[in-house]
C-alpha cells in the first residue's frame, strides 16, 4: 500500500513560461504541477507538490538550486529542486505577470499589476515569514508585462502595457533620494519583451531592445558621455512613491536622515551613504533603429535575448518563430512550428538551444538553431486519456484518447517515443500483446488495428462488414484471437489474429458493451453491458458457457482475478460485486458510493456529502497476487480494497487543483451570484486575448457531462486504472493527464520476523564471524533493504549455492525482490546473476508451488533482466562494429606499409 506519485504522462506542457537551468535542465509547468526534464539523460520527471490552481509564472534560481512558482491564484511556492520540497509559501494581493531572479540570486522582481515588488529571496533559514520586501516602483500606468535585470543587479528594465519601458536604478544615488527613471517611448502596441545589450569587451551595458506586441523592435543605444542629470535637476527632481515602510526621501530603514548617520544599502550592508558606482543614470539613451518582423496578421507572443551571442528569438500567434543576430538585425532562421500560438520561448545558458512550447497543443519542443535538429519533441495528448495498457514487462505504457492517438511511453524516463495517428476517431480500448512487441487499440472509427513496436507500423487492421464503434478490446492467451465489444449494436465481433478474418459475432447483449476480459487460465471470455449484466462466453465453441450474472444496475467494467477464480464488476449505483465464475454465484458485494463520495461541482445542487448521483466506479483492476483491488471513476479519489475482508485500505486523491470541477467539497457562497457562480461568469475575453481555447466536450459525450453551464471547466474524474504486472507501480488515466504511482523506496520499518536477538548488531556479529547464510536470514527477519544488500554481498560466490539452499521459503519473496532492486542498480551483474540461477536450482519447487504469491517479484526480476539483456545486446553490437571497423583500418595500415617498404 505504499504508493507515493512518481510522474505525469500524457501532458508534458499546458501554459506559461518554462525556464531553462544548469544549461541542460528544462522546467515548465503541467497544470498545477512542475515538470523538469533532463535534455541529456532524455528523462522526466514532475515533482511531487501541488499549487492549488494552475501555475503560469516560473523563476529559478541562477544556481538552479531554488524555483519559483505561482499560480492563477496569485500564490506563490518557493522550492528547493534538489529535495523536492516546498521551503516558503506566500500570497501576492494581485496577479503576477512576471518573476524573476537577480543575477546574484539574492533578490526576485515581481510585477504584480501595475507594481514592481522587489524581495528579499528567502534561503535555507527557517523563518516565520521569510519573504522580505525591500522596495515597490509605482511609476507605470498600467499592467507590467516585462522585466530584465542588469547583469550587476542594480538595475532593472521593465515593460508596460501603457507602451514603454523604464530604467529604474534599484539602489539610491546620492543622500537617499532616487532617480526618477528613464521612460523608453515610440511603441504603439504592449511591450512584451525588453532586454538589456552588453559591450563584449567590458561586459557592461551599451545598448537595450524593446520589442512589442505588434512585431516591432526597437534598438536603443547608450552614452555615458556627459550627465544627463546636473545637480539642480537632481535636486528638484521628485522622489517615486515607496513602500510605507520607508520614508520620504526612501530610507530603506525607515526613520529621518538627521538621526540616521548609517543606514543599510540594498545589499543589506551597513555604511556611510554616498554615491553608487553605477553608471547607466549618468549617461543618455538614444533610439538606433525601429525593426519589423513583418508577420503580417499575426501578434508576437513571445521572445527571450541571449546577452553573449547578441540574439534575439521570437514566438508569434500564427505558430512561426524567427532567431534574428542584432544589432543588424540579420534573420538566422524562420520557420514556423505549427499553426498555433507560441506560448513561450528561451535560450539555454549557451544559446544553442531554444525551448518552444505550444499550450494550446500540450507540445514543447527544444531545437538546436546551428544543426537544425530536434532534442526534444514531446506533445501530450489534447483531449482526455481515454485508456491504459502495460506493457508484459512493465517497461511500456501505451495511452489511447479523444485526439484520436495512440501514444507508448517509458515508465522508467517519462517519454514518448512514438505516436499513432492513424485511427480516424477516439481511441477507447488498448491492449498488449503477451510478446510483448505488439500493441492493439479499438477505436470509434470502426476498426482495431495492431501495431508492431519493432517497426513502428500499423500491420493488421481488423474490420466489420458494417461500420461499428468499438468500446471494448480483449486477447486470449494465445494472442490468436481478439475480441472488440460494441456501442451501438451491442454485439462482440471476433476475430483471428494471424489471417485477420472475422471468426464470429457474439450477440445476447441488450446495451453498449463496455467491458470485455479473457480469463488468465482458459479461454472464457467475459463481457460485460449497460443491460445489467455480465455473459461469459466461449469463443472457440461460439455459445455462452453460463447463464447471465444479473445485476440490478448498469454493469460498467468487468475484470479476472490473475488466477482466473474470481471475477469482479462495477454498476452504476456504486458497488463492487464479486462473483464465482465457475458455479456462477455471488460471492460477496462492496458498496463504494460513500468512499468514492467527494468533491462538488459549481452546478450541483446538493453538498458533497449528500450527492451521491453519478457516483460509481467505471475502471477496476487487481493487484498482480489478487490481495486487492484498486477502483476509480467519476470522483477525484482512488480507492484501494482488500478483496478478502471487503475494506477499504486506502483512498488516493488524485490533484488537488481548483482549476478542475468537482475538487471543493464546500464552495464558497460568496463566490454565488443571482446569475451563478461567480467562476463560471466569463465577463471578459481574456482567453481569446491569449489564445486558449479550452476543451469544451469529448468526443464521447457522456465523459464530459455540463458543458455549457459548466464553461468548459474539466471536471476531476479517473477514466482508466491499470496495474503493472510487477507490482510496482499503477497508471491512472485523469482528467490531468496520466499519474504514475510508484511504491515508496524510503525504508519503512517493516520486519517479518522480528525477536529480541535479531537487531542490526547481530547481523555485523555474524558477518564478522564469518556466517553469512545466518547473516542474511536475520537481516530478512529485519527486512532493512540496506542490511539485505550488504549480506547479500559478503557472501563468497563459491558459498552462494550453500547460502541459497538455507534460505526459509518464507524468506524467497524478499530475497527475490532485493535481487531485483540490485539488478537494476549495481554493476555486478555475474554476482547477481549467480544468485538467481543458484535460488532457482535449490527453490524452484516452491517458486512454483507459491507462484501467486511470488509472481509481482518474479516480474521485477524479469524486468530488470530484460533491461540488462537489451542493453548488453545494444553494447556487443556496437563493438563488434567497432572491432570490425578497426580490423580492416589495420589491414588497409598494414598494407600500405607493406607498400611502402617495397
Amino acid at each position: 500500500m505504499n504508493y507515493r506519485f512518481q510522474n505525469l504522462l500524457g501532458a508534458p506542457y499546458r501554459g506559461g513560461n518554462a525556464v531553462i537551468t544548469q544549461n541542460t535542465q528544462l522546467i515548465s509547468p503541467v497544470g498545477n504541477r512542475v515538470s523538469i526534464t533532463d535534455l541529456i539523460k532524455s528523462h522526466s520527471i514532475t515533482l511531487p507538490v501541488q499549487s492549488s490552481t494552475n501555475i503560469r509564472h516560473l523563476a529559478a534560481s541562477p544556481d538552479g538550486t531554488f524555483l519559483l512558482t505561482v499560480d492563477e491564484n496569485n500564490r506563490c511556492h518557493f522550492i528547493n529542486i534538489p529535495r523536492r520540497v516546498v521551503l516558503h509559501r506566500m500570497t501576492f494581493k494581485k496577479p503576477v505577470n512576471v518573476i524573476k531572479f537577480s543575477p546574484d540570486g539574492k533578490f526576485i522582481a515581481v510585477a504584480t499589476g501595475k507594481l514592481v515588488q522587489i524581495w528579499r529571496s528567502p534561503g535555507f533559514k527557517k523563518e516565520f515569514f521569510a519573504f522580505e520586501l525591500v522596495r515597490t516602483l509605482a511609476d507605470c500606468e498600467d499592467t507590467v508585462t516585462a522585466l530584465d535585470w542588469s547583469s550587476d543587479g542594480k538595475y532593472l528594465l521593465v515593460g508596460s502595457k501603457d507602451l514603454t519601458a523604464r530604467l529604474f536604478c534599484i539602489e539610491k544615488l546620492q543622500k537617499g533620494i532616487l532617480n526618477k527613471p528613464f521612460l523608453f517611448l515610440g511603441h504603439r502596441d504592449t511591450i512584451v519583451g525588453c532586454f538589456f545589450g552588453y559591450d563584449k569587451k567590458t561586459n557592461q551595458v551599451n545598448k537595450a531592445y524593446t520589442i512589442a506586441r505588434d512585431g516591432y523592435i526597437f534598438s536603443w543605444s547608450y552614452s555615458s558621455n556627459g550627465s544627463k542629470f546636473d545637480n539642480d535637476e537632481q535636486s528638484s527632481e521628485l522622489d517615486s512613491p515607496q513602500t510605507p515602510e520607508q520614508d520620504r526621501e526612501g530610507n530603506l530603514n525607515g526613520g529621518s536622515e538627521s538621526n540616521v548617520k548609517k543606514r543599510k544599502d540594498f545589499n543589506g550592508k551597513e555604511g556611510e551613504s554616498s554615491e553608487i558606482e553605477g553608471y547607466l543614470h549618468k549617461g543618455e539613451w538614444k533610439l538606433l533603429k525601429k525593426h519589423g518582423f513583418m508577420q503580417s496578421g499575426a501578434k508576437l507572443t513571445a521572445c527571450d535575448y541571449h546577452r553573449l551571442l547578441d540574439m534575439v528569438v521570437v514566438g508569434f500567434s500564427n505558430g512561426a518563430f524567427g532567431l534574428y543576430q542584432m544589432p543588424d538585425f540579420v534573420c538566422i532562421h524562420l520557420l514556423s512550428i505549427s499553426r498555433e500560438k507560441i506560448t513561450t520561448a528561451v535560450f539555454n545558458e549557451t544559446g544553442n538551444w531554444l525551448t518552444f512550447g505550444c499550450a494550446k497543443l500540450g507540445q514543447l519542443l527544444v531545437w538546436e538553431w546551428r544543426s537544425e535538429s530536434y532534442i526534444l519533441k514531446q506533445q501530450g495528448h489534447y483531449f482526455d486519456v481515454n485508456c491504459l495498457a502495460y506493457s508484459p514487462d512493465s517497461q511500456l505504457l501505451a495511452t489511447g484518447a479523444d485526439d484520436n492517438k495512440v501514444k507508448v511511453w517509458t515508465v522508467s524516463s517519462g517519454f514518448c517515443f512514438v505516436t499513432f495517428s492513424e485511427h480516424t476517431n477516439a481511441v477507447t480500448a488498448l491492449h498488449f500483446m503477451a510478446n510483448n512487441h505488439c500493441l492493439l487499440s479499438a477505436s470509434l472509427d470502426g476498426t482495431v488495428r495492431a501495431w508492431d513496436l519493432f517497426r513502428y507500423r500499423n500491420f493488421r487492421t481488423f474490420t466489420t462488414p458494417s461500420s461499428r464503434q468499438f468500446v471494448s478490446l480483449a486477447a486470449d492467451q494465445s494472442s490468436e484471437v481478439i475480441c472488440a465489444g460494441t456501442l451501438d449494436s451491442f454485439e462482440i465481433f471476433v476475430w483471428s489474429m494471424k489471417t485477420g478474418r472475422l471468426l464470429d459475432v457474439l450477440s445476447g447483449h441488450e446495451g453498449p458493451v463496455h467491458g470485455l476480459m479473457f480469463s488468465p487460465t482458459n479461454a472464457v471470455l467475459a463481457s460485460s453491458s449497460w443491460d445489467k449484466t455480465v455473459r461469459l462466453w466461449d469463443v472457440f465453441q461460439g455459445k455462452g458457457a453460463v447463464e447471465p450474472f444479473i445485476h440490478t444496475h448498469d454493469v460498467l467494467t468487468v475484470v479476472f482475478r490473475p488466477d482466473g477464480k474470481q471475477l469482479a464488476s462495477s454498476t452504476l449505483d456504486g458497488q463492487i460485486h464479486f462473483w464465482d465464475p465457475i458455479d456462477g454465484l455471488l460471492m460477496y458485494t462492496i458498496e463504494g458510493r460513500r468512499d468514492i463520495a467527494g468533491g462538488r461541482l459549481m452546478t450541483d445542487r446538493r453538498s458533497a456529502a449528500n450527492s451521491t448521483a453519478g457516483k460509481c466506479f467505471t475502471s477496476l483492476c487487481y493487484s498482480a497476487d489478487g490481495s486487492y483491488i484498486l477502483a476509480g471513476g467519476s470522483s477525484k479519489f482512488i480507492c484501494m480494497y482488500d478483496v478478502a475482508d471487503q475494506v477499504l485500505l486506502r483512498r488516493f486523491q488524485i490533484t488537488h487543483n481548483l482549476s478542475l470541477d468537482g475538487v471543493l467539497d464546500f464552495l464558497n457562497s460568496k463566490k454565488m451570484t443571482d446569475a451563478g457562480p461567480l467562476d463560471l461568469i466569463d465577463d471578459n475575453d481574456s482567453d481569446a486575448e491569449e489564445g486558449v481555447d479550452k476543451q469544451v466536450r469529448g468526443k464521447l459525450g457522456y465523459d464530459l457531462p455540463g458543458s455549457m453551464p459548466n464553461r468548459g471547466r474539466p471536471i476531476i474524474r479517473t477514466k482508466c486504472l491499470r496495474i503493472a504486472p510487477t507490482g510496482r507501480n499503477f497508471a491512472a488515466a485523469t482528467t490531468e493527464g496520466v499519474l504514475v504511482y510508484s511504491i515508496d523506496e524510503s525504508f519503512i520499518f517493516d520486519p517479518t520476523d522480528l525477536d529480541i536477538d535479531v537487531t542490526p548488531e547481530a547481523v555485523d556479529e555474524a558477518l564478522n564471524e564469518d556466517q553469512p547464510n545466518r547473516a542474511l536470514i536475520l537481516s530478512l527477519r529485519l527486512n532493512e533493504d540496506s542490511l539485505i544488500k550488504k549480506c547479500i554481498f559478503a557472501v563468497n560466490p563459491l558459498d552462494i549455492p550453500a547460502v541459497a539452499a538455507s534460505i526459509p521459503q518464507r524468506y524467497l519473496q524478499r530475497l527475490i525482490e532485493a535481487l531485483a532492486e540490485l539488478l537494476e542498480s549495481c554493476p555486478h551483474i555475474e554476482f547477481i546473476l549467480r544468485w538467481c540461477q543458484e535460488l532457482c536450482k535449490a527453490h524452484g519447487n516452491s517458486i512454483q508451488q507459491n507462484s501467486r504469491n511470488l509472481l509481482p517479484s518474479l516480474k521485477s526480476l524479469q524486468k530488470a533482466m530484460t533491461r540488462i539483456h537489451q542493453d548488453l545486446a545494444d553494447t556487443c553490437s556496437s563493438n563488434e562494429y567497432m572491432l570490425r571497423y578497426l580490423c580492416s583500418a589495420t589491414s588497409r595500415s598494414s598494407s600500405s606499409t607493406k607498400l611502402v617498404v617495397k
